[in-house]
């Protein structure tokens, strides 16, 4: 079997080394991937949005799956490309894939089907914002209504930071398009996590939970980021909070979808928080998180090939999960979310089977990989235990000492909320 995977981040070199792993797939072709997937898929010189080259090539090669990565190409309607084209595709349409691309889109079908989230208003007039900040006070949370790059999220702990972020979207255009209208919903307080599903149609199948870590610095400070590690499963969700997200968040969105007139196929994430009320919606993203995705993948014991054929046939695809922990802490470029310098040498690491490595923005010079975007490399390891997966993790990280090209948080499963020994068990 040929698979070819759309995108170049370290989300796709994941699902390249998970495809790569399948008895079933011969071939695998990463749409442009980046240089740390060479080894193992064949790189296109194709944009994730050139929807003519993409949809030839899988043609001509008889590409017999196509999995599209980045939300970007999902937006522009690749998906109903490969489908008008008569191909295999695992990706929701550009319909169903709003519930990521409008964030007005998706409170309001939560707050139609009650699917519990935070309460919210959503404006285009920067005045009516300010007023509507003034009178419910922080903290709060001001958010562009579409795609940021998971930057346009603004946590404002005073009414001075909110209404700043208020005069940054709408007036000054920070986002673009993405921030001609913001959503302004309650802070809620709880431990974030992360629950990721297959779906197609009302068919759900749920992934392990992880926990993503989105702030640049030690401690959860500074801006938020794409996400500058993650681990899994999610210490703080029990059984029963796991069972009520799916029952609760996961299958009414898939049905809210469906009756939307939105069939949704493909990855649905649900970015949650646990309250002291349960588990609410935070974000949706309709496909894999990043870098949730390196974390989660490595504990699935499936051959993803068969479990995506599956799900498409309306098969239960028997999700398996080691009963392990997995960690992994990103590499950035220093200077990240901000401007930072591309094509910096990367140093020279010594592979193990121990510790993996997700390219997400690098580049080759034929002897050394060079930097090629904010978020460079991620390390991981699987482990008995949260604590012996990250040890192992940090250990391999000592190559990038001192932080001065790049930087990576030495925090990443120890949330503020809970002591370290607590949270590393």
């Amino acid at each position: 079997m040929k698979v070819l995977i759309i995108g170049r981040g370290g989300r796709e070199h994941s699902l390249v080394q998970k495809f790569a792993e399948s008895p079933q797939v011969t071939q695998v072709y990463a749409a442009p991937g980046n240089a740390g997937m060479q080894e193992q898929a064949e790189c296109l010189p194709f944009s994730e949005t050139d929807h003519e080259k993409l949809v030839g090539f899988a043609k001509d090669q008889q590409v017999d799956l196509t999995f599209v990565g980045p939300e970007n190409p999902l937006l522009d309607g690749v998906v109903d490309s490969f489908q008008e084209a008569g191909l295999q595709v695992f990706g929701p349409t550009k319909a169903a894939a709003l519930i990521e691309g409008s964030k007005h889109f998706a409170k309001q079908l939560m707050q139609k089907y009650e699917i519990p989230t935070a309460q919210y208003a959503a404006f285009t007039d920067a005045d009516q914002a300010k007023e509507y900040i003034q009178k419910q006070g922080a903290p709060i949370v001001v958010k562009a209504d579409g795609l940021a790059a998971g930057k346009g999220v603004v946590v404002a702990e005073t009414v001075k930071q909110a209404l700043k972020a208020v005069d940054d979207m709408l007036l000054n255009q920070q986002f673009g398009e993405a921030s001609e209208e913001i959503v302004i919903e309650e802070f809620l307080e709880g431990e974030e996590f992360s629950l990721m599903a297959f779906v197609h149609g009302e068919n759900v199948y749920p992934m392990v939970t992880a926990r993503d870590h989105k702030r640049a610095y030690e401690n959860d400070e500074g801006p938020n980021t794409g996400g500058m590690g993650a681990y899994a499963p999610s210490r703080v969700v029990t059984e029963e909070t796991y069972q009520y997200a799916i029952e609760n968040i996961l299958n009414p969105t898939a049905r809210a979808l469906l009756k939307e007139d939105r069939f949704f196929s493909g990855i649905l994430y649900a970015g949650l928080i646990q309250t002291t009320e349960g588990p609410k919606v935070i974000e949706y993203n309709a496909r894999f998180g990043d870098p949730e995705t390196q974390v989660v993948l490595p504990l699935l014991e499936n051959d993803l090939f068969q479990v995506i054929t599956d799900v498409l046939e309306n098969k239960d695809p028997h999700l398996r999960w080691a009963d392990e922990a997995c960690a992994g802490v990103v590499v950035a470029s220093a200077g990240y979310p901000g401007s930072y310098e591309k094509g910096v040498q990367l140093p020279k690491w010594t592979p193990s089977e121990e510790v993996f490595t997700i390219h997400a923005g690098t580049k080759s010079n034929g002897e050394h990989y060079l930097s090629d975007g904010g978020r460079v490399l991620l390390f991981g390891a699987k482990g008995e235990t949260l604590a012996s997966s990250l040890e192992k993790v940090y250990q391999a990280l000592k190559v990038f000492e001192p932080q001065d090209k790049f930087f990576y948080r030495t925090d990443i499963g120890r949330s503020v909320s809970v002591s370290p020994d607590q949270n590393v068990e």
